[in-house]
């Protein structure tokens, strides 16, 4: 029997791009997920999955693809179903959160890292670094 994960995945996506809200997924970082190692942090990486942040989006029962430009090239993501840890809108935090099922921390591969990409994304926000405002008085 196919998982409810998957579908309401795909509810909680269109619902954020039906009221105007950026869709972020969180996900779990393995060897199977192939995404931008300079945004996984304790092993885990927010991506952007807003129309406007990627290209040939697909999110079948399996897993939840698509390209996304990073330092000006184009890259292909792949993120297993299984390692989608939430889905949830920027703007206001509403989503679903998920039990992750059995995610392994990922043997490194030939490069030394787990299934994961080398360059940064331009879409994904940078890890935060302080506030940019000033106090004026």
């Amino acid at each position: 029997m196919v998982s409810t994960k998957p579908y309401l995945v795909r509810a909680i996506y269109e619902w954020c791009v039906d009221q105007g809200f950026t869709p972020y997924l969180a996900v779990q970082v393995d060897e199977r997920a192939r995404v931008p190692s300079a945004y996984v942090r304790d092993g885990q990486i927010v991506l952007n999955i807003g129309p406007d942040a990627t290209h040939q989006l697909v999110m079948d029962n399996e897993q939840v693809s698509f390209q996304a430009r990073f330092n000006g090239v184009a890259h292909q993501i792949a993120v297993p179903v299984d390692n989608v840890a939430a889905i949830y809108a920027r703007e206001n935090g509403q989503g679903m959160a998920f039990e992750l099922q059995h995610v392994s921390a990922g043997a490194p591969d030939a490069a030394g890292k787990a299934g994961v990409a080398d360059t940064p994304p331009d879409d994904t926000p940078p890890p935060p670094r302080g506030s940019h405002l000033k106090v004026i008085k």
